[in-house]
């Protein structure tokens, strides 16, 4: 089994498909306003977003997108006009990580985690 895709809900899809195209996702379904669907710069995962009346309740969806050079990122998207609820911090999970909020509420976390992504030292093996 391999995740193909994580779809999230929005209530203005052409809004949030400018929103992630600025955190570097590429788009490559369009189907405005209904719903579209980008890829990854890395990897083989897609990510798409469709149109909804309203907005699940409770706490939301949380994404987490994996990058390199997380500080670097988070200054360039800061220049661009993204806003951070949290600046990058190292986690105890030994994740470094960085947090903001789409249009729609959604938790967007951009982290770094290398091996111990999938290969933490209390890993079940």
């Amino acid at each position: 089994m391999n995740l193909n895709q994580v779809t999230i809900p929005s209530l203005n899809v052409e809004k949030a498909t400018a929103f992630y195209k600025t955190l570097g996702l590429r788009l490559i379904v369009e189907s405005i306003p209904k719903y579209v669907r980008f890829e990854c710069p890395e990897g083989d995962a897609t990510f798409s977003i469709h149109k909804v009346e309203k907005l699940p309740k409770g706490t939301g969806i949380n994404v987490y997108f994996e990058v390199e050079n997380l500080d670097d990122l988070v200054i360039s998207l800061k220049k661009k006009g993204i806003i951070f609820t949290n600046n990058p911090e190292d986690k105890p999970w030994l994740w470094r990580e960085a947090y903001l909020q789409d249009l729609d509420g959604n938790q967007i976390i951009l982290f770094h985690a290398g091996d111990k992504r999938k290969n933490p030292p209390w890993r079940i093996n």
